[in-house]
């Protein structure tokens, strides 16, 4: 169980967003922070810290140069996610991305495309791929991935079979509980469960940590297998209730929890 630090981009500023109110307009953005420091900070701060498998995630457009500016400190460092596809994947790996991350690209109309992956995989190797699934629950306790920047549900369902025919294609999954995402409100216990039971592919948790208390429910849950990332409750970015300091310790080997 690791922690991996993450580098959120919105407009070129490093930022904590709350993710459902994330739209094409803008008109319902909740924002929580915003960094005076550039990413290149964080990106040096993680590395000096050894916390690997630290992502940029670009929200939107604008924020290329800024994402440039952060693989290029430490090149074959950070993941890199938001806007991939085969045509540029190539590019974010050369201007010094360890992995991509890919959401949207597999997704036509909101249905999962089969051709989009084969497409995708030619490109990219098994060990430069990460998935993300990020998701949000429905009605009949199943969980539909979102993409878009979250703001569309597609057909997807996680499952077991899901996992295992995308982990065939992927090193890691990275996952975002989009409905508790950048509210601070406590994880989603049932998706780290199913996580755990579902995944043989190393995977990041993230949504809804505000406590010490929900990393110890991860630790838990997830039988210490599932990876977690912090936002909004970090106190370099702004939040009250966890140090990054004392996270710094989830960097390899998982501590005992109660």
């Amino acid at each position: 169980m690791r922690f991996r630090p993450c580098i959120d981009l919105h407009q070129g500023r490093v930022k904590q967003i709350v993710g459902s109110t994330l739209s094409d307009d803008g008109a319902r953005l909740v924002t929580n922070f915003v960094a005076v420091e550039p990413p290149s900070y964080y990106a040096d701060l993680y590395f000096a810290d050894g916390l690997t498998g630290a992502h940029v995630i670009m929200l939107g457009p604008g924020n290329e140069a800024a994402a440039r500016e952060a693989l290029a400190i430490h090149p074959n460092f950070l993941q890199i996610g938001g806007g991939i596809t085969p045509e540029n994947a190539a590019a974010w790996l050369e201007a010094g991305a360890a992995q991509v991350i890919v959401t949207s690209y597999l997704f036509a109309d909101g249905k999962f495309s089969p051709e989009r992956l084969a497409e995708l995989t030619r490109r990219v190797p098994r060990e430069r791929l990460v998935l993300d699934l990020s998701c949000r629950p429905l009605e009949d306790g199943s969980y539909a991935v979102c993409c878009d920047r979250w703001t569309h549900t597609t057909q997807l369902r996680l499952s077991r079979e899901t996992f295992a025919m995308l982990g065939r294609h992927c090193c890691e999954f990275l996952i975002h509980a989009v409905a508790v995402e950048g509210k601070q409100s406590g994880i989603d216990e049932q998706l780290v469960r199913l996580l755990a039971a579902w995944c043989d592919v190393p995977v990041t948790y993230a949504g809804g940590i505000h406590a010490m208390e929900d990393i110890q429910a991860i630790g838990q849950f997830g039988g210490g297998r599932i990876d977690f990332t912090v936002g909004s409750a970090l106190d370099l970015f702004g939040g009250a209730a966890l140090r990054y300091e004392d996270l710094k310790k989830f960097s390899g080997s998982s501590p005992e929890f109660p």
